[in-house]
């Protein structure tokens, strides 16, 4: 009987534990609980894309083609398409460039490694302007022209895997 005390005890303080350690985790503010698929728009352009939201991805990434990197006055920039269909299934075509922040080296499925550019983006989510890193690369064979990894959805959104556009795609 001794041990079955011991066993409540132990159970007790590990709860008690364990419930002041979950209070303490109180949702970041502007954290908002939004699909794993959000629309997102861009700034200056009223259409809105399709974004997954990945938990598993650490950056976020865009459907870029025609990616080209120069030199401005001393610094790595790099040109690109974003060919990106808009909730209409209609295409649109933005031509950009942006100094290049960092490379990263990606693993596919397929064993191989890219070596990708990483851009800054501004991009409207929940109604609010936001900025983030962004991998170049073709995405054509995905469903969804952006992923927003977790660098961008830690202190802005929790995912629940079970819904869908929750949240405003435009700015005000």
């Amino acid at each position: 009987m001794n041990s079955a005390r011991q066993l409540v005890a132990i159970c007790s303080l590990a709860l008690i534990s364990w419930s002041s350690l979950a209070a303490d985790e109180k949702p970041l503010s502007g954290t908002v609980i939004a699909g794993w698929l959000e629309r997102v728009t861009f700034p200056g352009h009223d259409f809105q894309i399709r974004a997954k939201l990945d938990t598993g991805a650490k950056t976020s990434s865009i459907h870029a083609i025609d990616i080209t990197e120069f030199t401005r006055d001393g610094e790595r920039w790099v040109s690109y398409t974003l060919p990106l269909e808009d909730i209409r299934h209609r295409l649109h075509k933005l031509i950009m460039e942006n100094p290049i922040k960092r490379n990263v080296l990606i693993k596919n499925h397929d064993g191989n490694h890219d070596n990708r550019p990483i851009v800054t983006l501004e991009f409207c989510f929940n109604g609010q302007l936001h900025q983030a890193d962004f991998s170049l690369t073709d995405r054509s064979q995905f469903h969804y022209p952006m992923l927003l990894g977790r660098r961008f959805l830690g202190g802005t959104a929790m995912v629940d895997a079970s819904r869908t556009f929750t949240t405003q795609g435009k700015c005000p």
